[in-house]
């Protein structure tokens, strides 16, 4: 299956050496905004073709899927584009800058009956699904609560720092400790209170959400923009507790029960992780569905309706946004 790249950074170029060693997949044209940085990037990952627009790569008939590598902000007009030209779709997350962009862009998708995706990496990770089963099994007893976070130094990255490329700790970060909640306790929520800080800019830099949901769990998430933290997720329960070491990328579980028993769950061997939502795509394409059961549209919309609610508290609004919402 042919896959098109748009966008020439990092993501960009961790997506291409990931497809660069799957089997069933074939990374054959990229477009980045410039020539030059197309040629630049085409000659170091082996690429065919590329092309110096976004709207020149759409139109190609060989290609089969899009991934989509671009700052938050461009998502929806990207999708847009792509969906327009009869591709289908592999977005990088945050799927959109807000629901109502993720509704337009989804209900578009179901109109031509393309396949589209938010590519969440941990949606799609085997050890996502280690950790149901060991929640499943009840071996740490009744849970009550977890602790997620996520931070990394990005003081110089723009695309976390301005509201004009829809930045922030939230969109870039916190994404994961929401989802990390959602697949460990589900979706049945009670409440969420949070508070952040923001940059100079105006966006959240380091913010605090605490999820109830209506059986009694609590989910106490941190994301932040301007340390690196230790990333850990952590499940507890009247028996012991689940340490997810990483929440980005899950390095292994350790089960910790009351006891001191440690049990370990290692990772198992990957290219980079991002192969999982790749293959997802195109398992889904070669059986004609428009979406993965790893990563509904349904979850998409939650997920964003759950920051736009954030973000909407903290009088976080980007340029291009209404702020009446």
């Amino acid at each position: 299956m042919n896959i098109g790249i748009l966008g020439s950074g990092s993501i960009a170029g961790k997506m291409a050496y990931t497809i660069s060693q799957m089997k069933d997949a074939e990374l054959y044209a990229v477009a980045s905004r410039t020539k030059e940085k197309a040629v630049s990037f085409a000659e170091k990952w082996n690429i065919p073709v590329y092309y110096d627009s976004y709207e020149a790569l759409v139109r190609d008939s060989n290609i089969d899927l899009v991934y989509i590598a671009t700052p938050h902000s461009r998502h929806f007009e990207d999708c847009m584009l792509c969906i327009e030209n009869n591709k289908n779709v592999l977005c990088e997350k945050a799927f959109t800058a807000n629901a109502v962009q993720a509704g337009k862009v989804l209900s578009f998708a179901k109109e031509k009956k393309l396949f589209i995706c938010e590519a969440i990496w941990t949606r799609f990770m085997p050890m996502r699904f280690v950790l149901n089963e060991i929640i499943e099994s009840g071996v740490i007893g009744k849970i009550s609560s977890l602790t997620a976070n996520l931070g990394y130094e990005l003081s110089e990255k723009e695309r976390v720092q301005k509201p004009e490329l829809a930045g922030g700790a939230l969109l870039d970060l916190g994404i994961y400790p929401i989802n990390f909640a959602l697949m460990a306790f589900g979706n049945d929520i009670a409440d969420i209170s949070s508070t952040c800080v923001k940059n100079i800019y105006g966006v959240d830099i380091t913010n605090s959400i605490v999820i109830t949901f209506s059986d009694g769990k609590l989910a106490v998430l941190h994301s932040n923009a301007a340390a690196e933290t230790d990333k850990l997720g952590v499940i507890y329960g009247t028996k012991g507790r689940i340490e997810f070491c990483n929440i980005n990328n899950c390095e292994g579980i350790r089960v910790i029960l009351n006891d001191n028993t440690i049990t370990h769950y290692e990772t198992p061997k990957q290219i980079s992780g991002y192969e999982y939502e790749v293959k997802a795509a195109i398992d889904a394409i070669r059986n004609g569905k428009t979406e993965t059961i790893y990563m509904p549209h349904s979850e998409t919309i939650r997920v964003m309706e759950i920051m736009d609610n954030l973000r909407k508290e903290w009088g976080v609004v980007y340029p291009f946004e209404k702020a009446s919402y």
